[in-house]
This record gives C-alpha cells, structure tokens and sequence, in this order.
C-alpha cells in the first residue's frame, strides 16, 4: 500500500511548481472542481477552476510570487499543513514581501479541495 502523506505530499510539491511556473491548467488538474482557494492578495475566496483561473490571472498581471515549500506537516485531521518560503516581487523585480506563511490543504478524492493561509506551528515543530 502506497504512503499516503507522501502521495500528499508530492501532489502538493506539483501544484506548487505548476504555481511557480505559471501553469494554470496543470495547477488546476490537481484540484477539485469545485476547489475553495483563498484570494490572499485581494481578501476573499476563488471558487472552483474558473474562480482561481481568474484570481491567479489578475494577481500575476499586478505581482510576481513565488512560493516554495520548506515543510510539510501532516495533521491528524488528515489536513495538511505546509510552511512556504513567499518571496513576492512587483513587476519590475523590487521585492514587496520575503517570508515564511503557512498554508493548510484539505485533499479530497487524490486532489486539492481547499486551502487556507494560516499561522505556522510554533517553534519545535519540524517535518
């Protein structure tokens, strides 16, 4: 039987290479059709591919982020928590923000149903 965290987990490296590579159709091919994405740079929710498609549309025409994962923590809520490296830039190359964030997902049926921006664990946790 396959490692479950760990298929988890290389879907979520995909979609977040997919992400930095401005893939939308390949992002979005790991996601659930009906996916809730929060739209961190505007505030509100993206829903489903049309929804996120837009959202990745006009916050790539406005900034240039890049987000790496550094690591993953699997929670028992079968939730995954992700701590990421977001360097975002404005158009012309100035950096606007460099941090680390969290981001937890719900998976559903081997796809990204949602995730969150949330606070990382605090110091201790490591993966």
């Amino acid at each position: 039987m396959p490692d479950q965290p760990a298929l988890l987990i290389e879907l979520l490296r995909a979609a977040y290479a997919a992400f930095n590579a401005r893939d939308i159709d390949a992002a979005l091919a790991l996601m659930t059709p009906d996916v809730a994405w929060p739209k961190a740079f505007k505030g509100g929710s993206a829903l489903g591919h049309e929804g996120v498609r837009a959202y990745w549309t006009e916050q790539w025409s406005e900034i240039n982020p890049h987000v790496e994962p550094v690591t993953f923590h699997p929670e028992e809520s079968g939730r995954i928590l992700v701590e990421v490296h977001q360097v975002v830039r404005d158009l012309a190359g100035a950096v606007l923000a460099d941090e680390h964030v969290g981001h937890r997902f719900t998976i559903a049926q081997g796809l990204i149903q949602a995730m969150e921006v949330c606070p990382l664990p605090s110091s201790g946790h490591t993966a």
